[in-house]
């Protein structure tokens, strides 16, 4: 099934300013969802324990200079042995549903078999979820392919042979876990899987050829494709279906006619190479265009598109920043990954420790875009600040991520004044975590956590969210 093309020939959003944040006394929408999320390799460790093999992210984070401080998964969080205790603070926060995703080396260590103890780890999580009265909302893939699948150079998201494994394995996951799994997403972020994993060489599986990033992008968007229509014929009537986007709020550097049309390539290499499949029926010929001399589309086959944009039921949008790009490479000498016509420019004003600028009225934008190009509900599934934060007095004061969280939140609130329907919201993330090339100094949790001891701790901003989502509004006490 092809759906009614929705997308806008505008070009991407530009930053008006910054939107007001959200009044004191403003509310969400009644059964608006209040939500964490985190990632399997993230978390969970445990990486050798109960029948899992390697992944791609084993392989890379164990590779010399490719993570800071030498850092891995092996242990991350505990969460494997500790999910019972992480599950509780989930309940002492207040949250309605939690976003996890599956490892898939756990479920199918070979990419083809399956193995039960790793199922069964999942029926356990799911069970101790629903029991404490929290919904689950499942993602598939985020990111840790089975390192069997990739060997070689055609190996891995480059084979037209994974989308059919990952097939297989949502089916498994469909029919062990969906009577109590009613929210399933397929891929999280393909983008960086693609142009992280194939081109810019940042994220696993390494590789550092723009055209790689082409057919790993393709690939993807054919295995979810597939994915839906096989979930479709297993999960319960009602279920939803959806697939998170990092979805990139594009302006250009200026009103410069090269600067515009950097923005628009950009728009397309990294915004419509999904939107439009998925949702708009094909990749469009202004896509093709402007990745003349990047690849040659020979990967893409007759009826590929018609398995990509089957129908879904909502979209999950993750959004830290906008992106302002440029055509002058001279203005900060980084590419935009899987381009070799847009640069990276500054964006004036705070920025967090991974240098992302805080620009919360990019969200509204997005937001508003998402809503114009898809027309489907909205969940933001993943949204939160990196810091170096200290746990001093058995506290940590994070004053600066309430304050990140609560315009952020705001913006979404102006999305919702203007029409959006965004139905839910989902702090990244829970722990403090592995934080895939970054390792472990850069902090993202509500939660701190002692990596010498995996002691939990309480953050300021934890408490602070555990109000919002009583009140379902910003109102704190002063009005904070």
């Amino acid at each position: 099934m092809r759906l009614t093309p929705r997308r806008s020939s505008s070009p991407p959003l530009r930053s008006s300013g910054e939107q007001r944040r959200g009044d004191p006394g403003e509310t969400f929408p009644e059964h608006f969802t209040w939500g964490v999320a985190t990632s399997a390799y993230q978390i969970e460790g445990a990486v050798a324990e109960g029948g899992r093999e390697p992944s791609i992210w084993d392989t890379f984070s164990h590779t010399p200079g490719a993570v800071d401080n030498g850092d891995t998964g092996d242990e991350a969080c505990d969460h494997y042995h500790r999910w019972r205790e992480d599950l509780d603070l989930m309940v002492e926060l207040g949250v309605a549903s939690y976003r996890f995703s599956v490892a898939w080396p756990r479920v199918m260590p070979d990419g083809r078999s399956v193995n039960q103890e790793g199922l069964d780890f999942y029926r356990r999580l799911v069970d101790g979820l629903l029991e404490r009265g929290i919904k689950p909302l499942m993602t598939l893939y985020h990111w840790d392919l089975p390192q069997s699948l990739d060997l070689g150079d055609a190996g891995g998201w480059l084979s037209r042979d994974v989308p059919d494994r990952f097939v297989d394995y949502a089916l498994v996951l469909g029919k062990e876990l969906g009577d109590r799994v009613r929210s399933v997403t397929t891929l999280n972020e393909p983008w960086c899987s693609a142009y992280l994993g194939y081109a810019s060489g940042e994220h696993a599986p390494g590789r550092t050829e723009d055209a790689l990033a082409y057919r790993a992008a393709h690939h993807l968007n054919l295995a979810h494709g597939r994915a839906v229509t096989a979930l479709r014929d297993v999960l319960p009537v009602g279920s939803d279906v959806s697939v998170a986007l990092n979805l990139h709020q594009v302006q250009p550097a200026s009103d410069r006619p090269e600067d515009l049309a950097a923005a628009e390539h950009v728009d397309l290499i990294a915004n419509r190479m999904f939107l439009d499949p998925m949702f708009g029926g094909g990749y469009s010929d202004d896509l093709r265009t402007t990745t003349a001399g990047l690849t040659d589309w020979s990967f893409l086959r007759p009826g590929d598109e018609d398995e990509i944009g089957v129908a879904l039921d909502s979209v999950g949008v993750n959004f830290y920043n906008p992106s302002r790009v440029g055509a002058d490479p001279s203005t900060t000498g980084r590419a935009f990954p899987g381009t070799h016509r847009a640069y990276f420019a500054d964006i004036p004003g705070p920025r967090t420790v991974m240098g992302w600028p805080i620009v919360p009225s990019g969200l509204t934008e997005l937001l508003l875009r998402v809503q114009r190009d898809v027309g489907l509900p909205i969940h933001v599934t993943e949204n939160g600040l990196g810091a170096h934060d200290v746990l001093e007095d058995g506290a940590v004061h994070d004053r600066d991520r309430i304050d990140y969280l609560r315009d952020h939140l705001g913006a979404i609130l102006a999305a919702q004044r203007q029409g959006v329907d965004v139905r839910g919201y989902y702090v990244w993330t829970l722990l403090d975590n592995f934080e895939w090339a970054w390792g472990y100094e850069k902090r993202f949790g509500l939660v701190h956590v002692d990596f010498a001891d995996q002691r939990r701790t309480l953050k300021d901003s934890a408490r602070w969210y555990a109000e919002v989502i009583a009140r379902n509004g910003l109102s704190t006490p002063g009005g904070g």
